[in-house]
C-alpha cells in the first residue's frame, strides 16, 4: 500500500531527512574510528552562530547495536531536528530507536503541533544500511 504525503508532509519529510542523514561534524569528544570529523563545509560559514545542519548518526555505522547506541541514535536525531522547534515548524519532535529483526536499527520521527497533535510521523527503516554505505 503507497501512502501519498501532503505537500506540508512533503516538505517536512524532506527536511528531516536532510537533517537526519547529513553528516554532521563530529565534536571534539566524539570517539572515531579513523582521524575523519566529516562535515558539511558550509557549516564553517554559518549565516546564524552555532548553527549546524545534519546529525552525527554516522558516528555509530561502526558500532554493534547495543541499548547505549539505540540511546545515541535518539539523542543524535533529537540534535538533529531540534532547530524545527526553534524555526516554529514544529511545538516537539519525538523519537524512538527500535533495535528490531536481525539488528537491524530504525527510527520512528514523530513531528508535533502545538496542541500535542501529530503533524508528521515518519518510519527509517535499517538505518545501519544507510550509514553503512560508506
Amino acid at each position: 500500500m503507497t501512502t501519498t504525503l501532503s505537500d506540508k508532509e512533503a516538505l517536512l519529510y524532506r527536511a528531516v531527512v536532510i537533517s537526519l542523514f547529513t553528516w554532521r561534524r563530529a565534536e571534539p569528544d566524539d570517539p572515531l574510528d579513523d582521524d575523519q570529523r566529516m562535515g558539511w563545509w558550509g557549516d564553517s560559514f554559518p549565516a546564524v552562530a552555532g548553527d549546524r545542519i545534519g546529525s552525527r548518526l554516522w558516528l555509530l555505522r561502526r558500532r554493534t547495536l547495543t541499548p547505549e547506541v539505540l540511546r545515541l541514535a535518539v539523542d543524535y536525531a533529537h540534535e538533529a531536528l531540534r532547530w524545527m522547534v526553534e524555526d516554529g515548524l514544529a511545538a516537539r519532535v519525538a523519537v524512538q530507536a527500535f533495535n528490531t529483526v536481525r539488528g537491524r536499527l530504525d527510527l520512528l520521527v514523530t513531528l508535533c503541533d502545538d496542541t500535542g497533535g501529530t503533524l508528521a510521523q515518519f518510519t527509517f527503516n535499517d538505518l545501519w544500511r544507510v550509514t553503512h554505505a560508506v
